[in-house]
């Protein structure tokens, strides 16, 4: 292969590259009707939520919200791996309000006295950004999911 075929093939990737990149950054569609604490969820919050879940999230609960491997057994140091974010975890069995306090304070905010590696993200992230963050990772759940978390934020006293 001539040295004009390499760089022109290599231009070709970096142009791919960027081009897939450029499209899976963009914001998702919005399921109808998706609300996080009463208020309709906008593509600009996904799409910032999605940002934010990459840059502070993804760490630990996976680019992928698939959680960390083996997340329902607990590690040496007696704390609980950290769970899925996807429809395959239990993030969709708690309520907004819920789901808010533990991002924003920790676990222990919501279980007084249990131990966890989850940091609370206060003076880190906004509460439009905590709640970008969780209107992405609702977005990402298949309807009956969306459905029944809708329903547990419904009937959650103090809640929305």
């Amino acid at each position: 292969m001539t040295r004009f075929g390499l760089v022109s093939g290599g231009a070709l990737l970096l142009v791919a590259g960027v081009a897939a990149w450029v499209v899976a950054a963009e914001p998702q569609d919005i399921p109808q009707g998706l609300t996080f604490l009463g208020a309709p969820v906008t593509a600009e919050q996904v799409g910032l939520g999605q940002d934010l879940y990459a840059a502070n999230c993804a760490a630990c609960h996976g680019v992928n919200l698939e959680g960390e491997p083996d997340w329902k057994r607990r590690k040496d140091n007696g704390r609980m791996p950290a769970p899925p974010h996807d429809a395959s975890g239990h993030t969709w069995h708690h309520a907004d309000r819920q789901l808010f306090t533990i991002t924003k304070f920790g676990v222990n905010a919501v279980v007084p006295g249990y131990e966890s590696d989850m940091p609370g993200f206060e003076g880190v992230l906004s509460d439009d950004e905590i709640k970008a963050v969780l209107a992405f990772i609702k977005s990402t759940w298949p309807e009956r999911a969306r459905d029944f978390q809708a329903e547990v934020t419904a009937n959650d006293e103090g809640g929305s």
